[in-house]
């Protein structure tokens, strides 16, 4: 939105609030740090008495609102019988919306009135009226003309819609006892994504009696292998009942080329694709003795045999060479170490994803 279009809105919007109180003094309560320039240019079209103040309440993180408001300034004193007029950069769900009203709720203002630059009237939900509205637009993030993406771009004359970054979806690896689990749920909080375990899904499916799972369960109960295509579906249908989920973890797929090809296929359908498989690599000596560990209160008897430990790290390192290179060929495979306390292994994990 060029800078003309946005002097253009704030001009007409100056000339109605003009035509309700050219005849009074109103007090004009900016909104910081987001409506700064947008106070300057309003009254820089404002011919007549005037007040100015600011407040300043805080709830974007990023991308999206945090859902709290802090607040960071008061309202100015001795605002008894005037008439308030608060001036928002953008008004999108209402929650700093509902927070400024309550901010003047005990002044005895003459008239509170509120105008705003931008008005995402789609997604606001309506509680107070808003009396003066300069441009409405959609429900996208946009910056500059005083609006910030972490602090960055309030200074752009013009206004952009911001382009969000795809879709981060993982592939993760690890030797049994090496804390992929653990890691995972850390990760898809930290991300907000979705963990689709293969495991969970075969669960999930045949205690539900699904379709599917009544076809896994078929082929289970007659000692064969269950087909690829059959664990595919499975993953599609999860992928598709999280449309909001801004990635996802598979965890125990793939295992292997084949599976890997179908994964790949699945979501080029869906417009996405893996963008990184993450192996937690750990000495096998520290790993059994962790194991045999936990295998005091898991009730896993193969957690409490050496030799089933070590059965287990060479079947997942037979499983992980072929994988290792096909990814590598998409320079997309990456190791990190899986020792050490847990937030460490975090933050070396979040060092991939985060230089992707």
């Amino acid at each position: 939105m060029s800078n003309a279009q946005i002097q253009t809105a704030i001009k007409d919007l100056a000339a109605k609030i003009a035509a309700d109180h050219k005849e009074e003094t109103p007090v004009f309560i900016g909104v910081l740090n987001g409506a700064f320039m947008f106070v300057a240019d309003l009254l820089k079209y404002y011919d007549h008495p005037c007040e100015v103040s600011f407040v300043k309440l805080s709830s974007y993180q990023g991308l999206t609102s945090t859902g709290i408001v802090e607040t960071l300034l008061d309202p100015p004193e001795n605002l008894e019988n005037r008439t308030v007029i608060i001036l928002e950069d953008i008004i999108d769900t209402g929650r700093t919306l509902k927070e400024l009203v309550h901010l003047f709720s005990n002044t005895n203002v003459k008239e509170f009135k509120i105008a705003t630059l931008f008005y995402k009237s789609e997604i606001y939900n309506g509680e107070y009226t808003i009396d003066y509205v300069g441009i409405e637009i959609p429900d996208k993030f946009i910056v500059g003309y005083g609006l910030d993406y972490n602090e960055l771009g309030r200074n752009l004359k013009e206004v952009y819609q911001l382009k969000q970054q795809h879709m981060i979806n993982l592939v993760l690896f690890g030797k049994p006892g090496a804390g992929k689990g653990t890691q995972a749920e850390f990760l898809k909080e930290k991300y907000n994504l979705k963990h689709i375990s293969t495991g969970d899904l075969f669960r999930f499916n045949m205690k539900n009696n699904t379709e599917l799972g009544q076809l896994a369960k078929s082929y289970i109960d007659k000692g064969d292998l269950v087909p690829d295509e059959v664990t595919i579906k499975m993953l599609q249908d999860d992928v598709e009942k999280n449309p909001d989920a801004s990635g996802f973890i598979f965890d125990g797929f793939p295992r292997t080329t084949a599976q890997a090809e179908a994964l790949d296929v699945l979501l080029q359908s869906k417009d996405m694709q893996i963008d990184a498989v993450i192996a937690l690599e750990a000495d096998d000596d520290v790993l059994e003795k962790r194991i045999i560990e936990r295998g005091k209160t898991s009730g896993r008897t193969d957690d409490q045999d050496p030799v089933k430990i070590r059965n287990r790290f060479a079947n997942y390192a037979k499983d992980t060479a072929p994988l290792k290179d096909f990814y590598d060929a998409q320079n997309k495979f990456h190791s990190v170490n899986g020792i050490g306390a847990i937030d460490e292994i975090t933050a070396r994990l979040a060092k991939v994803i985060e230089e992707l």
